[in-house]
């Protein structure tokens, strides 16, 4: 069987000083925002950075889908609060739609 694999791209703001506060509130991430993850069916999220770019890895079961994962968001008060906070980092990719955050990336290659 197949893992479902998503990888999403996405930009902080180019100061060091913001990238240094987001990787420590990453690194204490609430458990609220933990437990929220996990609810939707994340088994496995990555964050890696480079610079100022930001990739997500996201490994969920089969039953996930990004609109049930919006939806239960949306109804989280403490996701909302966790959301509106990294705003003072993030910002959206000069292609992304209005108002998203973390774009979807299209995979291109696998190694056989």
């Amino acid at each position: 069987m197949t893992t479902q694999k998503f990888c999403l791209a996405l930009d902080l703001k180019d100061d060091p000083n913001l990238i240094e506060e987001y990787k420590t509130l990453h690194q204490n991430i609430w458990p609220e925002i933990t437990e929220s993850i996990k609810s939707t069916g994340i088994s496995v999220l990555d964050i890696y950075c480079t610079g100022n770019r930001l990739f997500m890895i996201i490994e969920p079961d089969a039953d996930f889908s990004f609109e049930k994962k919006s939806k239960a968001d949306a109804a989280n008060p403490k996701v909302q609060e966790w959301e509106k906070l990294m705003w003072k980092f993030q910002q959206a990719l000069p292609w992304a739609k209005p108002g998203e955050k973390w774009v979807l990336m299209e995979k291109i290659f696998e190694l056989k």
